[in-house]
Parts: C-alpha cells; structure tokens; sequence
C-alpha cells in the first residue's frame, strides 16, 4: 500500500484547501446557496405588516416582510434605481413602505415602486417593473424559505424529501406540528470556521463521547460513535433513568401531543443541505440555521421551540436549552479548532473518515456535483 493508498476502512474528505480558498467559498455561493432553497427566518417574526428581516443568501441581501395581504414576500435588498442598499438594520418595521434613504425611492410591502421625486415627470417608467426585484418564497415548519434562482428547484422534493428521506415516513416530522410551536429561546452564534465542518460535526457522533457528556448522558447510545442520522427513521432513545430532553435528565415540559408513541422518549436529527438542521424531542425542536459569510466565518441562529402554551406561561425551559447550548458551544469550539488547520500541508489531501462517518462522504460527493454542475 502507498502512502496515497488508503486502508478499505478509511474514505478521504475533502481537500483542505475546500474549507479555506475564498474562491471556493464565492463557488458555493454562486452554486449552492442561490439556487437551493435556503431557510430565511421565522414567520413569526414577521408579526404584522411592515415587519421586515434582511438576511445574507450569496451574495446577496434579502428582504423578507410581511405585506399587507398577510403573507410573506423577499425581495433583493437593493434600490432599482441607482443600487443602494434599502434596509441596513437586521430586522425592523416600517409603517407603509420601504424608503431607499440615497435619493427617497419608495416601494410598497408588495415591492412596487409607489413614489419617487419627479416621478410624475417621468410617465414612461413602469411602476412594477421598476419595482424591488421578487425572490421566491415558501413556508413549512414555520419558517419562511427563499429561493434566488429563477426556476427554483421543486420544494417537495429537496427539502420536505430530506426528512421524509431521513425519517422514512412522510408524516413523522408533521406529527411536531412545528409551525404551531412558539420560540422559546433564540441565540445567535458567532462560529469561526467553514460552513462545510459545522455540517460533518453535525452529521457524526464519532466525537460525541469525547466532547460530549452532557448529550450522551441522555442518548447513551451515541456514547458508540453512530450519530441518529446514520441510519434511516432512527432515534436514539432516552437513557432510562432521563426523565427528559433536558441537561441533568430531569423532566421536561409539556409534551407535544400528537407526537407518537414510537417518536417519544427518542431524539431524532435531520439535515436539509445546504443549512438546516432540525431536532427533534417530544417536547419541543431545536432548528438550526447557517448563513454562511465567508470561508472561515458561519453566523449560526438557533431557535428552541415549545408549545406556545408553555411560552406564554412563561414556564421554565432553561434546562432543556441548557443542554443543546452546551452541545453548540462544545460543537462550534471543535469546528474552530479544526478551521486554522485546514491550511496545513498536513491536511493538503484532506483527512479521512472512519467507518461510523463514511455517510459524511455522501454530503462530500453532493458539494463536489453541485461546484461542478
């Protein structure tokens, strides 16, 4: 065997200079996060008319408002006049309209173009088509998905087939009734690392028991190295002296009620490439989101979600938080120690998986077709 040679229980990842060249990183932009539907924000942060989020999809900022009707409309963030940027603040609210502040080109929550100065002068200029450019929009687990392609690749098939592909049942995720939950806790994390190994941690337990002890005091089985989603329509069940989902295994909260019998006492993690992650407990999900910025630099925003009762009532959930916060933490602290060594001459031809991680070659194989496609 030559040194290029690996044994039948070693698969190569990915080449180091994936996680850290900035042309790389502009590829995946151009060829994974602008045509793939991409999960924006939470609908119910858009709680009335006028409220607004920009995110970064790309290369681009997006605009993401509730319009008058009720529903959901994305726009690029981007005045059709001379291209400044329309909305800088996160997230906000405007009353009526969206006011570029360069030169007061004004658009309604439908993007129409509604006022501009001398634009009576100007009778030519078509209001609609001069108006802020549309983004495609979908909602499911109560979240609002955007989609910067022109012909947006079918909804059903890449993201609900993700968890119907991970689950093997197409009605297991519904029965979370997720778009019903309200947010208990958000926190927003600042990681410094590549998009891409915040997606291999996530998809592994072989690091569980290290790193760990929390998780696997709760989910004994990831103690043994194979994450949840090795295999399909797995949960890994509840120690049995874990009353709940929580960081000292004591009780949870109210259970989700139309969660089965088979899904309860077990926690159950989805991927939706190219930056979603859902976790799932009988109490409550845990949604993961990734904007990526930059080779080394993923904002990450986590939501905990629990029946809206719980939230209103103001019940206590810092323990089932608790738990997954340490997991982040301890998970986005691993992905930062790897990050500086990606440019290592060490890791030139990348790393190898074992046995327990040979799935990650799959997510692996489908970054290289879509760089090339």
């Amino acid at each position: 065997m030559t040194a290029s040679e690996l044994p039948p229980s070693l698969i190569r990842t990915l080449p180091g200079s994936s996680y850290t060249d900035p042309q790389t990183f502009a590829l995946e932009q151009e060829k994974i996060f602008e045509p793939m539907w991409f999960c924006a924000v939470r609908a119910s942060d858009l709680d009335k008319p006028g409220s607004f989020r920009t995110v970064q999809v790309g290369r681009e900022s997006v605009l993401v408002t509730r319009s008058r009707d009720d529903s959901v409309r994305a726009f690029l963030n981007i005045c059709r006049h001379r291209g400044a940027r329309l909305c800088t603040e996160e997230q906000g609210e405007v009353k009526r309209n969206f006011q570029c502040p360069y030169h007061a080109w004004t658009y309604g929550l439908d993007g129409k173009l509604v006022a501009a100065p001398n634009l009576t002068s100007m009778p030519d200029v078509d209001r609609t088509t001069y108006g802020l450019v549309p983004v495609h929009v979908r909602e499911w687990l109560g979240y609002v998905w955007v989609c910067l392609a022109d012909e947006p690749p079918s909804f059903e098939a890449d993201v609900i087939g993700a968890a119907t592909q991970r689950l093997g049942d197409p009605e297991a995720i519904e029965r979370y009734r997720t778009e019903e939950l309200a947010v208990g806790r958000r926190i927003r994390y600042e990681v410094g690392a590549n998009w891409k190994l915040i997606v291999e941690n996530f998809m592994e337990c072989y690091h569980c028991a290290t790193i760990h002890p929390e998780l696997t005091d709760v989910l004994p089985e990831f103690a043994g190295g194979y994450a949840a989603q090795y295999y399909v329509g797995h949960g890994a069940e509840f120690a049995d002296d874990a009353e709940g989902f929580t960081v000292d295994g004591s009780a949870g909260v109210d259970r989700i009620p139309t969660v089965s019998e088979d899904q309860d006492r077990r926690y159950y993690a989805i991927t939706v490439k190219p930056q979603v992650f859902v976790n799932l407990v009988p109490d409550h999900v845990i949604v993961h989101r990734m904007f990526p910025l930059a080779a080394d630099r993923t904002v990450v925003e986590c939501d905990w979600l629990f029946l809206k009762d719980v939230v209103e009532a103001g019940r206590d959930v810092s323990r089932s938080v608790e738990l997954f916060h340490r997991v982040n933490l301890q998970d986005f602290e691993a992905c930062e120690r790897c990050q500086p060594a990606m440019d290592s001459r060490a890791y030139r031809t990348g790393g190898v998986l074992v046995p327990s991680e040979h799935h990650i070659g799959a997510f692996h194989a489908w970054v290289r077709d879509r760089l090339r496609g």
